[in-house]
C-alpha cells in the first residue's frame, strides 16, 4: 500500500497544466464499442480508472494501443464476450457505461454490479428505464442481464433524474437504434458534450448538445476517426482551492473559461481571487479569504447543482476553503449522502464545522489546520484531505491514496512542481 507524506504550511507557485476530464474520458472509451472502425484519444488521462477500463475493453476483445503522449488507440473489430468481468468492474462506477454500447453493438451484455465510490446509494434504475425504453429486456438477479429481442427502436425518454451516467447510456444506445429518440431532462455537463461532439464526428446525428433535451435520430453505423478530450475541469476547480489556501500564485495552463463560470463565482464568494488570462487561469497570491454574507449579513449557502450549477465534485474542496475563509457559510450536499462524512478527519485536524445531518455542515473560520494521520475514502474527499494537509502546520500522512490516483494523474509530481513538500511511499 503506498500513503503520502505531506510537510504542510508552505506557499505554493507556478504553473500546472490540467489533465484530460476523466468523466469524459470513461464514456468515450465506452463509445469505441459503437464501430468497428480505429478510434484514437488524445489527452486520456493516465489514472487507474481509465485503466481499468481499458482492461475491461480489452476483455471485451477490444484492442487498446497506449502511444504515449496521452493519446490512445481502439479499435474493436469484433466483441468476443458478453460478460463483463466481475473484479473489473467492481473496481470502478464507469463500468455501467458499457451497457448502452454493448446493446447497440451486439444486443447482450451481463453486467455485475458496478463499484465506485461509497459515497450513498447510487441508483442505477434510471439506465435501466432508458434502455428498456429503447427496446432492452433486464433480468437482475445479482447482476444485470440486458439483452436486445429484436433491434432497439428510437424513444421519447424523459429522464426520471438529470443522470450524467444514465444520459450518456441512452445516447450511446440510440446512435445506431432505429429512428428518432428524444431524450428529455438530460444532464448537459461538459463531458457529456465532449461525448455528443465526438459521436457526431464519427457519423452521429445528435442535435441539442449542451442542453437538456436531446435530439437523436439513429444511424447504420458509425465511423472511426480522433477527438481530443477537453481539460478536466474538476481538477482546475481542485487546483483554484490548492491556491487559494497556500497562499501562492498558481497559473493553471489551457482551460476552458466558458466551463468555469459557476466554479469561479462559487469560489468567490469564499473570498478567492482570480482572473483569466487568455486560456489561463491565475489564482492570485496572497489570499484574504473572507465569505461574502448574502443581504443583510444572512449567512450564504453553497449548494451543489445538476450543470451548469456548482458540481458536487468540487464540494468537498470548497468546504476546505471554507475552513480558511473569515466568516459562516452553510454547505449543501444534495446529491449524495456520505459525501459529507469526511469532514470528521477536517475537525480532527482543527477545523470549526458542524454537521448538520448527512447532506448539511455549517463551516466557521478561519481555522488553523495541523497535520494528521488520514484516510482516503473516496476520490474527491481524498484530494480535499490532500489539499488540507498542505495548507496544515506539520507533517500529515495520507493512506488508502490509491483512491486519488483513480481520479488524479500523478498529482505528487504536480504538487512537487509547485513547490509542495509530498512525498509517495511505500509501506
Amino acid at each position: 500500500m503506498e500513503q503520502f507524506i505531506i510537510d504542510g504550511g508552505r506557499p505554493l507557485n507556478g504553473t500546472v497544466i490540467p489533465s484530460g476530464n476523466k468523466n469524459a474520458a470513461l464514456p468515450l472509451l465506452a463509445a469505441t464499442l459503437l464501430t468497428d472502425q480505429p478510434v484514437v484519444l488524445h489527452n486520456v488521462p493516465h489514472i487507474r480508472d481509465v485503466e481499468t477500463m481499458c482492461h475491461l475493453l480489452a476483455d471485451l476483445g477490444v484492442d487498446v494501443e497506449d502511444r504515449g503522449g496521452h493519446t490512445v488507440a481502439f479499435h474493436a473489430r469484433e466483441v468476443r464476450k458478453v460478460a463483463l468481468d466481475p473484479a473489473l468492474s467492481k473496481e470502478i462506477r464507469a463500468s455501467v457505461l458499457l451497457a448502452g454500447p454493448m446493446l447497440a453493438r451486439v444486443g447482450q451484455l451481463s453486467l455485475p454490479p458496478p463499484g465506485g465510490d461509497v459515497i450513498g446509494r447510487r441508483r442505477v434504475d434510471t439506465h435501466l428505464l432508458a434502455l428498456q425504453a429503447l427496446g432492452s429486456q433486464i433480468d437482475a438477479d445479482g447482476q444485470f442481464e440486458l439483452r436486445v429481442p429484436t433491434v432497439l427502436k428510437g424513444a421519447d425518454i424523459l429522464l426520471d433524474e438529470m443522470s450524467v451516467t444514465a444520459t450518456e447510456n441512452a445516447v450511446m444506445a440510440a446512435v445506431l437504434a432505429r429512428g428518432q429518440t428524444i431524450i428529455r431532462n438530460a444532464a448537459s455537463e461538459p463531458h457529456i458534450q465532449d461525448l455528443c461532439n465526438f459521436l457526431n464526428q464519427a457519423g452521429a446525428r445528435i442535435s441539442g448538445v449542451g442542453t437538456n433535451t436531446l435530439v437523436i435520430e439513429g444511424v447504420e453505423c458509425l465511423g472511426g476517426g480522433e477527438f481530443t478530450i477537453s481539460p478536466d475541469y474538476i481538477e482546475i476547480g481542485s487546483f483554484i482551492g490548492l491556491g487559494a489556501v497556500t497562499f501562492g500564485e498558481i497559473r493553471i495552463k489551457g482551460v476552458i473559461p466558458d466551463q468555469l463560470r459557476m466554479i469561479k463565482m462559487v469560489f468567490e464568494r469564499l473570498g478567492v481571487r482570480m482572473r483569466f488570462d487568455g486560456q489561463d487561469l491565475v489564482v492570485a497570491s496572497g489570499q484574504r479569504l473572507q465569505v461574502q454574507d448574502d443581504a443583510g449579513g444572512a449567512v450564504p449557502k453553497i449548494e451543489d447543482m445538476p450543470w451548469p450549477g456548482f458540481p458536487t465534485d468540487l464540494m468537498s474542496i470548497a468546504i476546505v476553503v471554507a475552513t480558511q475563509a473569515a466568516g459562516t457559510v452553510l454547505i449543501h450536499e444534495k446529491l449524495f449522502e456520505n459525501r459529507l462524512y469526511f469532514v470528521d478527519r477536517l475537525i480532527g485536524m482543527g477545523a470549526r464545522i458542524i454537521l448538520c445531518d448527512p447532506h448539511r455542515a455549517v463551516i466557521v473560520g478561519p481555522s488553523q489546520l495541523h497535520g494528521d494521520r488520514l484516510e482516503s475514502p473516496d476520490i474527491r474527499a481524498g484530494m480535499a484531505l490532500l489539499i488540507a494537509a498542505l495548507c496544515a502546520e506539520g507533517r500529515s500522512v495520507i493512506r488508502n491514496i490509491g483512491q486519488i490516483d483513480r481520479g488524479y494523474e500523478q498529482i505528487e509530481k504536480k504538487l512537487q512542481a509547485l513547490g509542495a513538500a509530498i512525498e509517495r511511499v511505500r509501506v
